[in-house]
């Protein structure tokens, strides 16, 4: 019964120490480190795999922005005129057609322009 439960807390162990590979000091080989630094390592994992969806956001609005206003319009402008022409391009494709194309993103604001002028008069 013993053995069998030894084998058990092994693996639990091994796993640990496995996560923990790459630490520094005792962070890497001793089980009650190393099993904190690995809790704390995962729960960032987790914090911040949902922090990178926002940072991207914003850095796709900021490019949206910066190609907006070379044409004289402001991101919120052009957004709303996108929404009202019917327009649905996420903001990541957008962001990509700023940097990239500058041809077809000049496109999409001549039509949001035009649909705010319609929605205005």
């Amino acid at each position: 019964m013993s053995h069998a439960q030894s084998g058990s807390n092994r693996a639990r162990r091994k796993k640990i120490l496995k996560l923990a590979k790459g630490y520094r000091g005792r962070a890497k080989s001793c089980i009650t480190v190393a099993r904190e630094k690995v809790e704390k390592g995962l729960r960032y994992a987790y914090r911040d795999r949902r922090a990178k969806k926002r940072t991207f956001r914003s850095l796709w609005i900021q490019r949206i922005n910066a190609g907006a206003r070379e044409h004289d319009m402001v991101y919120s402008q052009f957004m709303s005129g996108l929404i009202k022409a019917g327009v649905e391009i996420d903001r990541k494709i957008l962001s990509d057609l700023a940097i990239h194309e500058p041809a077809i993103f000049k496109a999409l604001v001549e039509q949001s322009k035009a649909a705010l002028a319609k929605k205005a008069a």
